[in-house]
């Protein structure tokens, strides 16, 4: 039975297809909205109902598309979120990871429209979590222009919509549809080109898989959760180590996948402080109030990967 409409806004992204087959696989009737749309993969051959060619960085058209979709529901997926494109451009950055996310809002709360925005474990980094993992209870500590502006749109989305829920997602891997994007495909593809890709010991995450990611976010939106809300996965694993369960999952020994990678720290390559050391999410939350299982890399590769 179909559970209304859907309006996915970024849905060309490495998410953004996830979500579309996701929410189509639970009987939503899906828009999906991006600038790209040509260029989104179809997961699991789901197509969504209908694609929109939509500007994030024009506020006409963003009321325009809303007001034309009158969906029942949206997921906001649109960032600019590429650490280095934000630092090469604050004033960008904070037009699509902050204004745009409150403008949502806005909007979304005027017209009585379910908002789930999606945000990142980099809000957090700076200061340290006061357990060993950051709760919905931290307060953000960004390090880098990226994590300030998408804290900037999380204050801002919920100042605007209180009944809106900013999920933060963490590091996320899986198939991109040949697009080389997210942690695996990333690595991947740079191995492809011959590379030994420098995967870092001292950066600490909570990786999940991409698929696994978007269904948690589709169950999100039937439920009447607001604020915050960590969905990521159980593990808390360095960049080498997520690598090195890629490269297995592939097929690879330990022996070699260690002579395919190289082991290094952040201030190897100069990004000591662009890169928060710790930015792991305790999920304990979400384990708790979703059907959805948040699996570990280990266990979700397998399948995960073509």
């Amino acid at each position: 039975m179909a559970r209304g409409e859907l309006l996915v806004l970024g849905a060309s992204g490495f998410l953004g297809p996830h979500l579309v087959a996701a929410a189509m696989k639970a009987g939503w009737c899906v828009s999906a909205a991006s600038r790209t749309p040509s260029r989104a993969p179809r997961i699991d051959g789901q197509a969504p109902d209908a694609e929109v060619d939509w500007n994030a960085e024009s506020a006409g058209a963003t009321v325009g598309l809303i007001d034309g979709v009158r969906p029942g529901a949206i997921v906001l997926a649109a960032a600019l979120a590429r650490v280095d494109a934000c630092e090469r451009d604050p004033a960008r950055a904070f037009a699509l990871n902050a204004e745009l996310p409150r403008a949502v809002a806005r909007l979304a709360r005027a017209r009585g429209i379910r908002l789930v925005h999606v945000s990142t474990d980099l809000v957090f980094g700076a200061r340290p979590a006061r357990e060993a993992r950051y709760s919905e209870a931290d307060a953000p500590s960004p390090v880098h222009v990226y994590g300030r502006s998408k804290a900037e749109g999380e204050a801002g989305a919920l100042a605007e919509n209180p009944a809106a829920l900013v999920v933060r997602l963490p590091l996320l891997y899986g198939d991109s549809g040949g697009r080389g994007l997210g942690a695996s495909d990333q690595l991947l593809v740079a191995l492809a080109r011959g590379e030994r890709p420098a995967l870092f010991t001292d950066e600490w995450r909570t990786p999940l898989e991409v698929g696994n990611a978007a269904r948690a976010l589709v169950e999100c939106l039937a439920r009447d959760e607001r604020g915050f809300l960590h969905v990521a996965g159980p593990e808390r694993l360095n960049r080498l180590e997520l690598g090195l369960a890629i490269l297995a999952a592939r097929g690879l020994t330990p022996a070699e996948a260690a002579e395919r990678v190289r082991a290094a720290l952040r201030a190897d390559l100069g990004l000591a402080e662009l890169r928060p050391r710790d930015a792991c999410l305790d999920a304990s939350r979400a384990r708790a109030l979703l059907a959805t299982p948040l699996r570990a890399p280990r266990a979700a590769l397998t399948g995960a990967l073509p």
